[in-house]
């Protein structure tokens, strides 16, 4: 009688990542590594949209065939990966559309309208805009460019890895953000395949833990809903990529709270000048906490809401 296996998920390498450096440049920035306060700050919020997600979504559009990339792209997404993509098809000068919740923020509705792409409303979960987005794909026979759990967005996010230890080889801990796990994934199997004693530590807000549920569960789980100040960290379930490259690679998952990822937008503010949203500065939030001589924080973005980051640098939350 014939057995049925699942085939284990292909990893992304270092020379996937190496490559997807050469592809993305002249779109997405090589950004700075500052130090403040004894924490190294991987300034991803200086990209040209605002986040690290144009080197995920570049290296997936740089790979399309000609005629795949002339007819269009589409994604899903809260607001970053939208933005990214956006950016990038322009700068290709092809058609965009980006599916968001009907609960995005406006900074980030206007940031992709901005960039050149069409918005579509769905609902208000990754499962109610990655539906849409299939939906519109088949009719309009646009290509969709996922948010986190595909090999090319993966090594095109691993890049950030690659700069990090070029720039900081002192580096002994790099604290990630983590929401779909696409960044997480790629900085790690970039780190790992250097320099394997450095740690890498993945950060993701405690109302919206499904990595860490996952990692309990050894498999990848849905978490029934998700709460948090980070908008941008709310995916209910990991990738089935992501999750296989954190438990290759990744050597701890840590949650923090909203009232610390505030603090740390409020730290990045004052201590840094740097605007980071919740998202953004749940790596640093982390680092701060834990003190690791050696840390880097990637700050992954700084897409946030005007008023809203009156009220955190204020001292309200």
């Amino acid at each position: 009688m014939a057995t049925h296996t699942t085939a284990a998920p292909i990893l992304v390498t270092l020379d996937d990542i190496r490559a997807a450096a050469t592809r993305i440049r002249g779109v997405a920035r090589r950004t700075p590594v500052l130090d403040v306060d004894r924490l190294a700050l991987k300034c991803e919020n200086l990209q040209p949209s605002g986040a690290f997600k144009v080197r995920g979504a570049c290296n997936m559009v740089a790979q399309l065939p000609p005629d795949a990339r002339a007819a269009g792209v589409i994604t899903y997404s809260s607001g970053n990966h939208g933005q990214a993509m956006a950016l990038v098809a322009r700068s290709f000068g092809i058609p965009a559309v980006v599916v968001m919740p009907e609960t995005a923020p406006r900074v980030k509705v206007d940031g992709v309208k901005h960039f050149g792409a069409e918005v579509v409303f769905a609902g208000t979960t990754s499962a109610d805009r990655k539906a849409r987005a299939e939906d519109l794909a088949a009719q309009r026979s646009l290509t969709i460019v996922p948010p986190f759990d595909h090999p090319w967005i993966i090594a095109g996010a691993g890049t950030v890895g690659l700069e990090i230890l070029e720039q900081s080889p002192q580096a002994t801990t790099i604290f990630v953000p983590m929401g779909g796990g696409g960044q997480i994934s790629g900085v790690s199997a970039a780190v790992k395949g250097m320099r394997s004693g450095v740690r890498v530590v993945g950060v993701e807000p405690a109302g919206a833990a499904r990595m860490s549920a996952s990692l309990a569960a050894q498999e990848p789980v849905t978490l029934e809903r998700a709460s948090s100040v980070a908008d941008g960290l709310l995916t209910l379930r990991p990738g089935d990529l992501t999750f296989a490259h954190v438990r290759a690679f990744v050597d701890e998952v840590v949650t923090v709270d909203d009232e610390a990822m505030i603090a740390a937008v409020r730290w990045l503010f004052h201590e840094a000048h740097l605007v980071a949203e919740p998202s953004g500065a749940a790596a640093a939030a982390a680092a701060l906490r834990a003190g690791t001589p050696g840390a880097v924080a990637v700050v992954s973005g700084g897409n946030v809401d005007p008023v809203a980051y009156a009220g955190y640098i204020g001292g309200g939350t």
